[in-house]
Parts: C-alpha cells; structure tokens; sequence
C-alpha cells in the first residue's frame, strides 16, 4: 500500500485488511500496523514540503487510531455498532437489569473488602473471575454482532463490559493501594 493508497474514506478494518467483524485476526492486525506504520511514519517525511508532512502526520495518525480502536475489545465492538448506525450510549443509558447490577455491587463491595483488609490473594481471585466474565461476555458479544447481527443487544452488551472495564480499574487500584 503505497501513500495514495493510504485512503481517507477507508473504515478502520479495511485499512488493515480485515473483515468487517468483531472477530479479526490480531497476528494479522499487528503485522498490518507494523507494516504501515513503516510507510506513514513521519520520519521518514521530514524530508517533503510542509503542506505533505501535514499529510502523512495524519495518515499515521489515522493509522495509530485506527490500530488503538481495533486492538481494545470494547473500542472494537463501539467502532463496528457505530458502522452500523448503533450508539451504545454508555454515558446516557445505564439501565441494566437488576442482576447485573446487583452482581456489580457485590463484586465492588469484595473489592472495598480485599483492599481494606489488604488481601492480595482475594484480590487475585476477584480479578482472575472478572476476566473469565470479562471473556465470556466478549464472546457473546463476538455471536450478537457477527452472527446474529443484533446491534441493539451488542450495545447493552458492550455497556456491561464498560462495567466490568470499571471493576478491573478498581482491582487494580486496589492492588496499588495495597503495595504502598
């Protein structure tokens, strides 16, 4: 892919020649960053006249977007749903049903618990099930955009993992607090 072939209007996937969906190929995804990232890189443009600098320091920004989007799970599914004309509206629609909140309240309550108690060992344990739910969740994400082609359930499914996105920040607080 030669700079011109570097387009503007391509989404995110296209760009690094992957297929439309919430499942990509990361080996694939990395070798494609590399790859343009060896062509985009402003370095090897400071050379040109200003007005084309300015142009591959956005291509490689693109290209660093586009990278930083497609490698984070939750970054990933919002691109994709909003493809397809769905906003997961994390920052306005928080209702979820009364199980899963019940479930996030206990988990922060284990995690106030570990952290005062400083138990690294709970901790531990809190943080290894959140990433087994963590997973399970995004597989079910990959079924509901992939297969199923249910953006309006993929969306309640990608404000769950902001949730559980939230908690692993918490343990993680917790940890450090504990390390002091």
């Amino acid at each position: 892919m030669q700079h011109a072939d570097l387009d503007f209007q391509q989404n995110y996937l296209q760009l690094f020649g992957l297929a439309q969906s919430y499942r990509i190929d990361t080996a694939q995804l990395e070798r494609q960053y590399r790859a343009l990232q060896a062509r985009v890189h402003p370095d090897k443009h400071a050379n040109l006249p200003d007005a084309e600098q300015r142009v591959a320091m956005q291509r490689a920004t693109l290209v660093n977007e586009a990278y930083q989007t497609l490698r984070n799970p939750i970054r990933r599914a919002r691109y994709l749903l909003s493809l397809h004309g769905v906003d997961t509206r994390e920052e306005t629609n928080t209702a979820m049903p009364p199980d899963f909140l019940m479930a996030q309240m206990d988990w922060r309550e284990a995690v106030i618990e570990a952290r005062q108690a400083r138990d690294a060992a709970t901790l531990a344990q809190l943080e290894t099930r959140m990433q087994s739910e963590t997973c399970e969740l995004e597989a079910r994400l990959a079924v509901k955009i992939d297969a199923e082609k249910d953006y309006a359930a993929a969306a309640e499914l990608v404000r769950k993992l902001r949730f559980m996105e939230k908690l692993a920040e918490e343990i993680h607080a917790a940890y450090d607090a504990i390390d002091i």
